[in-house]
């Protein structure tokens, strides 16, 4: 049975990250970022120098919102996690160094695609009945589009619960047991043949301390993240930075290495990875997996934003996408070509390859951070995820059903900490390829309301 699932989840991972999906993805990017004049640039030192400004800038939301930089923290909670390190890892193992620069090309088509995403989201979000904001790819397919269309909103929901539970928080689990495991190794402090107990143990907590966080509502999780994000950020570009630093006379031979294998990977990984497409497709796969641009999954959290300005939320989501993969993905390949002897081009690899970089710069001592690291990256996306599935949920049940959902989806932790996921972890690559498939539908179909919002804003 488990060979049956493996087999039929590869044929369809293949067709849903295949030439349709990459034509798709790249298609809307691309007709957004040209329609719009390419706002991603012309408006990007506004977009970045209006989100940092928030960080200073204090205020307090109304009821059942969060503020806007709480919701961009939202967001960048559940798209800052193991894609950024297990993520970039398995697209450089894969599709070698040129995987690198397809996902700074999804990126920047990506950021223009994030900003419709949001301004959508705000523009047709609507209040549930406990008097918060709900809003994303369901309620702006449901109150943007004719009635012949709303079965994808109906669509992305039930895509949504499934995809929650394996990418939003067994497989991030997984990757905090991991680089706990190695801490511990590394450490000395434990060994291989007693890490069974203390995973479970660590697996309890986190389905506890999730529980609490998501039960307490939106504007927990908003206060949150706007605390752990800005944090989690700071020693992981740190850390990353001093890899690179050290390592600095190398770094023009990486970046060539990125440029050359992005067209001709065999001259990089030795004739293993020979196909450009391929590279591509492991690129803008893994780029999609971590920024979320095209997923929709983002703009339900600007939606809860205390904002009246769909516009002024939407640069959040060009900062978002920047920050998460320009910035943050860009330093972790940068570890992992800079400080990794040995990559095993054409084998699957995770936070393993990453966490490698780091010891094999600073030593072994290291672990212990990029272990803390892990934790902070995975816990936030487990939050974030938590969000998406409870609107996903609450859109085709009502709110009801939202605290059995958070409940179970806690306990799912457990799952991912006692648990071998290398099934899971490519189901849930799947489910995030189907994801984007209604969601694009409806940015295109929804695009002429976007660029009449901002030709009202004389943008």
């Amino acid at each position: 049975m488990l060979d049956f699932i493996t087999q039929l989840n590869g044929i369809v991972n293949r067709f849903v990250w295949g030439v349709p999906a990459m034509v798709c993805i790249i298609g809307v990017g691309l007709y957004l970022s040209v329609r719009t004049r390419f706002l991603q640039l012309r408006k990007f030192p506004y977009a970045i120098s209006n989100t940092l400004g928030r960080i200073f800038h204090k205020t307090e939301a109304a009821k059942g919102a969060v503020t806007p930089f709480q919701a961009v923290c939202t967001a960048l909670a559940a798209t800052v996690g193991t894609g950024n390190i297990a993520g970039v890892a398995g697209a450089i193992a894969l599709g070698g160094p040129g995987a690198v620069f397809w996902m700074w090309c999804s990126a920047l088509l990506g950021m223009c695609t994030k900003f419709a995403e949001v301004t959508l989201a705000v523009h047709f979000r609507e209040k549930n009945s406990q008097g918060d904001w709900v809003g994303g790819p369901m309620y702006y397919i449901k109150n943007g589009l004719s009635k012949k269309w709303h079965f994808l909103a109906f669509l992305y929901a039930i895509l949504g619960i499934l995809t929650v539970f394996g990418t939003g928080n067994a497989t991030q689990v997984n990757a905090i047991i991991t680089s706990i495991d190695t801490a511990l190794i590394n450490m000395g402090v434990a060994s291989s043949g007693s890490l069974n107990g203390i995973n479970l143990g660590i697996g309890i907590f986190i389905a506890a301390l999730v529980a609490l966080v998501l039960i307490g509502g939106v504007k927990r999780i908003g206060t949150v993240t706007e605390k752990l994000v800005p944090f989690m950020a700071v020693m992981y570009i740190i850390l990353a930075l001093g890899v690179v630093g050290l390592n600095i006379t190398r770094v023009p031979g990486v970046l060539s290495d990125i440029i050359t294998g992005a067209f001709s990977p065999s001259a990089v990984t030795g004739g293993i990875v020979g196909s450009m497409f391929l590279s591509m497709k492991r690129g803008v796969s893994r780029g999609i997996f971590s920024n979320e641009a095209g997923l929709g999954t983002g703009s339900i959290a600007h939606a809860a934003s205390d904002t009246k300005d769909p516009v002024q939320q939407g640069y959040f989501g060009i900062f978002e996408v920047f920050a998460d993969t320009i910035v943050i993905c860009t330093l972790t390949a940068l570890v992992i070509l800079l400080g990794t002897k040995g990559i095993t081009y054409g084998a699957d690899a995770g936070a393993e390859l990453t966490i490698a970089g780091f010891t094999n710069t600073y030593g072994s001592w290291v672990s212990l951070l990029t272990a803390i690291a892990m934790c902070c990256f995975a816990f936030s996306t487990i939050i974030g995820w938590g969000l998406y599935g409870t609107r996903c949920i609450e859109f085709l049940f009502g709110s009801k059903v939202n605290k059995p959902f958070m409940l179970v989806y806690a306990l799912v932790a457990i799952i991912g900490a006692t648990l071998d996921l290398g099934l899971i972890w490519s189901i849930a690559d799947t489910f995030n390829g189907m994801m984007v498939i209604p969601n694009l539908i409806a940015l295109f179909l929804l695009s002429g309301t976007l660029f009449r919002i901002l030709k009202e804003r004389k943008i």
